[in-house]
């Protein structure tokens, strides 16, 4: 895995993707909390949402090199390398 000091431009996006979920995920949690109507649609829509910005975390933990266009679109993909416990 990269580290703040081996690869610090990759570490920076790493550390975007973690903590945009985060933001994302704390939205998503006051919505639904909040809102009466909040229905799956806009679930899935959030959770999407979330889910990309973790993906791209799991899929750049290795990436020392910037990202281009095609990495970026395997990278938003579902890992098939994470298995859910």
């Amino acid at each position: 895995m990269i580290s703040k000091e081996s690869a610090p431009a990759p570490w920076a996006t790493l550390m975007y993707e973690l903590e945009d979920a985060r933001e994302h995920l704390t939205m998503l949690i006051s919505e639904m909390r909040s809102e009466v109507y909040y229905d799956e649609v806009n679930l899935r829509i959030d959770l999407g949402h979330v889910f990309a910005h973790l993906n791209r975390a799991w899929h750049l933990r290795d990436l020392t090199e910037d990202l281009d266009q095609e990495q970026w679109q395997r990278a938003s993909q579902f890992p098939k390398d994470l298995d859910p416990i």
